[in-house]
Parts: structure tokens; sequence; C-alpha cells
């Protein structure tokens, strides 16, 4: 019969083994779940949403072709004119990251109209054109106009303005049958494919973090299991319910580090879901009085290749849904958050202003060398800290990093950061200063107000000032701003401290 003290030395060894196994065997569901299942999701959900994207786009730019066309019909202008401002505008027309991408326009001989990065082609019978791969792409542009009126192609092409890179490319088409022209833009596969492939790379570091962290305490509960077994060598039945209970924990503490972590990461574009989709609502309704009467009178026109009441409907169906979505979104958050970390009030958390600097320097630096190779920051030595969100007032600093950066002309402005106690020593300031345009008298009135900005050709929703007052408003604080035209902007955040 085998001894107590042999038992529990058996028990002892094969304890690594017992919940390394498991623990193993999460993860590498955990990884697997992560490179075979939701990889490959995101890539097909990504393409799709690539492929909605130039299908939306290529309708917008068909409505600009019915628009001159419209104008024909009314008299204003001859058709040759027409098409010559349709021309011009379309071939200025650009998107996408680098502004690199565009549209062409083909008839159906074919014959191409316009082509911005192929101007060789313009004017020529493009019948016999090949890509790479011996395919006639706009034999076949043409006939899926023919045949389906409007399509997606794929084909070999060149990347943007190089014409010595030829990668994979998918197009939609459409034709405009009074002028017989097909319009066309197209996505590179490659933008996805790179797109994954950082994903996966952030995904493997995430996963390489997660197991070394496993690693790390399951190497602290075998050792503390170990000790645990060797005094107390005559329970055995004690020491098998204590393996059975440092198994469980390492596994909650797994799960615990794996829920903070995607709770962590979905909660930033969360929050600005929640806090765009009813500024959104407003703004619709605000502007449905005016699209109404403006289509009362002409009930037949159509907007994005839809009928405006067709398009009335489905943008309040579709902003009631961005708004109960992001409402689960949120709370499902909040669950996983109070599943992982005890809850506790947000506002009385201790902040080092210099840390919360630092670490909002950190998040924008990549953003900011693009824009300045001047970027400095000044610590106050000594400062207290103040009480309040640590999120919320670096969603702060980020904007107003953010918005420094893309006031700057050239690399060669600066921006400087600072931080320091007021003169009176009732507040902590925090500054942000760039030498860029700077901003009019009659803009600064208007800065903080809620949808107000100067970007709005650039994606600007005129939200970001407006929810930093208020932020900094809710930690009893203040944000001003002082600008002189040609001389920069200044920023100034004052948030107050209480003595111990």
């Amino acid at each position: 019969m085998v001894s107590e003290a042999n038992q529990s030395s058996i028990s002892i060894r094969a304890l690594p083994v017992r919940i390394i196994i498991p623990v193993g065997l999460s993860l590498i569901l955990f990884i697997m779940t992560i490179f075979l299942l939701i990889i490959p999701l995101l890539e097909k959900n990504m393409m799709e949403g690539k492929r909605q994207t130039i299908m939306h786009l290529t309708e917008t730019a068909w409505s600009t072709l019915s628009l001159y066309h419209g104008q024909v019909h009314q008299g204003g202008i001859s058709e040759d004119t027409a098409k010559e401002k349709a021309i011009h505008h379309l071939s200025q027309l650009r998107y996408g990251p680098d502004l690199k991408d565009y549209f062409w326009i083909n008839d159906y001989v074919p014959v191409m109209i316009m082509h911005p990065y192929r101007p060789d082609l313009v004017g020529q019978n493009i019948a016999g054109f090949t890509d790479p791969a011996g395919k006639h792409l706009f034999v076949e542009v043409v006939n899926m106009a023919r045949e389906n009126r409007a399509g997606f192609v794929d084909y070999l092409w060149q990347w943007q303005e190089d014409a010595a890179r030829i990668v994979p490319k998918i197009s939609y088409v459409k034709s405009f049958e009074p002028w017989g022209w097909i319009i066309g833009t197209g996505i590179y596969v490659e933008d996805v494919r790179a797109e994954i492939l950082a994903i996966t790379h952030k995904l493997t570091l995430a996963c390489l973090g997660i197991m070394g962290i496993v690693l790390v305490l399951s190497g602290y509960i075998i050792w503390a299991a170990a000790g645990s077994e060797k005094e107390r060598l005559g329970a055995l039945a004690q020491s098998r319910l204590r393996e059975q209970q440092l198994i469980q924990a390492d596994k909650m503490n797994s799960l615990g580090i794996l829920v903070a972590g995607v709770a962590h990461e979905i909660n930033n574009p969360a929050t600005s879901l929640m806090l765009n989709a009813p500024n959104l609502k407003k703004a619709w309704d605000a502007f449905l009085p005016v699209l109404d009467i403006h289509f009362r009178d002409d009930p037949g026109a159509r907007v994005c290749n839809m009928r405006y009441p067709e398009l009335r409907n489905r943008i309040e169906l579709m902003l009631a849904a961005i708004q109960d979505s992001s409402a689960r979104i949120k709370q499902i958050i909040s669950e996983l958050k109070n599943f992982s970390r005890p809850a506790g009030a947000s506002m009385d958390n201790g902040i080092d202003v210099n840390q919360l600097v630092e670490k909002s320097l950190d998040l924008t630096r990549a953003i900011l060398k693009k824009h300045t190779q001047l970027l400095s920051v000044t610590y106050g030595d000594d400062l207290p800290r103040i009480q309040g969100d640590f999120g919320k007032l670096q969603q702060v600093m980020i904007n107003l990093l953010v918005n420094a950066g893309q006031a700057l002309e050239s690399s060669e402005q600066s921006i400087h950061v600072l931080t320091r106690m007021d003169d009176q020593k009732e507040y902590i300031l925090i500054q942000v200063r760039d030498t860029g345009v700077g901003v009019v008298p009659e803009t600064m009135k208007k800065m903080k107000d809620p949808f107000f900005t100067t970007r709005r050709d650039e994606g600007g929703t005129g939200l970001g000032l407006s929810i930093s007052d208020k932020i900094i408003s809710d930690h009893d604080g203040i944000l001003e701003f002082s600008s002189s035209p040609g001389q920069g902007l200044t920023a100034r955040i004052f948030l107050p401290w209480y003595p111990k």
C-alpha cells in the first residue's frame, strides 16, 4: 500500500500537469477562436463593408451625372457643356485614407472618357486592354452594365498612381444610360489585408501577453500549492480539494484578464456611439422639416437612387437601431467591468496630472508626428493629485492634442504642453499651445458650441470641444481658449485640487 508521503509526492509532481493542461487548453481554444473564427469573419465583414462603401460612392457619383443631365432638360446648359462639367467635377473627386481613390468613366464601345491616373487611355478604344492576368476588364465592365446595369468586377490594376505596382482590385460600376456612360470606382484588396494584418499583429501581442501572465500565475499557484502539500502530508483529501480550488482560481484569473481587456478595448468606441447617436438623431429631426418642404413639390425625386420617402423612413430606422445598439453595448461593457473588477466612484479617483498628460501624449504621439517635429512638454514639480475620472479627462486631453496638430500648417510649427500650479495655488493648470493658424474672434465665441466646426468637410462633427467643456465642468474645472490669428491657439484647463 502506498504511504501518505508517497501519495503526496506523486500529487505534487502531478500538480503542474493538472494546472497547465486546463489552462493550456483554454488558451489554445481562445487563440483558435480568434485566429480561425473571429479574424476570418472580421475580414469577410470588412470586405463586405468596403464593397457596400464603393457601391454607395458610385451611386453618389451617378447622382452627380443625373444632376447635370437634369440641367440639360431644364434648358440651363447644353448637353456637351453638362458632360464637360460632369467630367471635370468627377475627375477632381478623391476619397480614402490618403485621398487617392478615384472614379473613372468609359462608354459602351468601350472608349475611356475619364481616368485621373491613366490620361494615356482617355479617348482610346480600350476593348483590347487587359490586366496582367489577361482579363479584358473593360469589356467585362461593359458586359456587366449591359446585363445588370450595375455590379462588381474584380481584376488586377496599378496601385493608385504607381504604374509599376500591380495589385488585386474590386470595383463597382453602374451605367448612366442617357449618355451611354459607365461610371465606376474600386477598392484595393491590399487595403483590407493590411488592416487585417494590423489587427492580427495586435491580437498576437495581446495573446502573448495573456499567455505570459497566465504562466506567471500558474507558476505561482504551483509553488504555493506545492508548499501547502508538503505541510499537509497527512491530509490527502484536503490537498486534492486545494488543488481543485487552485485550478478554479487560475481559470477565473484568466477569465478576468480576458473580460477586462475586451471591455477596455470596446469601451471607447461604445462611448463614442452613445455620445454621437442622440446628437445625430437631434440633427436629423431638425433637418426633416426642411427636407420635407424641399421634396414636397418633387415627390419622385431620388436621393442615393431611392425615393425620398423611402430614404426618410430608412434613416429613421437606422438611427433608432444605432441608439438601441449603442445602449446595449454600453450596458454589456458595464456588466463586464463589474464582473472583472470591483466598481467604484469614478469621480473620487486620485489623479496624477503629469501621468494624465503623459499617457495622453503616448496615445497621440503617432498622430502628432505627422503634423510637427516640434512637440515638447514641461511637467510641473510636486503637483498635488486631483479628484476625478481619469478616462474622461484623458478624452479631453486627446481631443485638445489632436486639434492642436490639425491646426498646424507645416511640420516646422510646434506644440507645447505645460502642467503647473496656477498663481493663486487653487487650481492645477494644463496648457496646450500650438503655433498654427490661430482662431479669429468670431470663431472663438462659438468653439464650444455643439455642432460648430471649421472642419466639416474633413469629417468634423463639432462635438469634441462641447463634450470636453462638459467633462471639465463636471470636474468643477474651467476650459478656456485664447488666440490671435496667425499666432496659434492656447487651450487651458483649470482643475481644482483639495488639500487632504
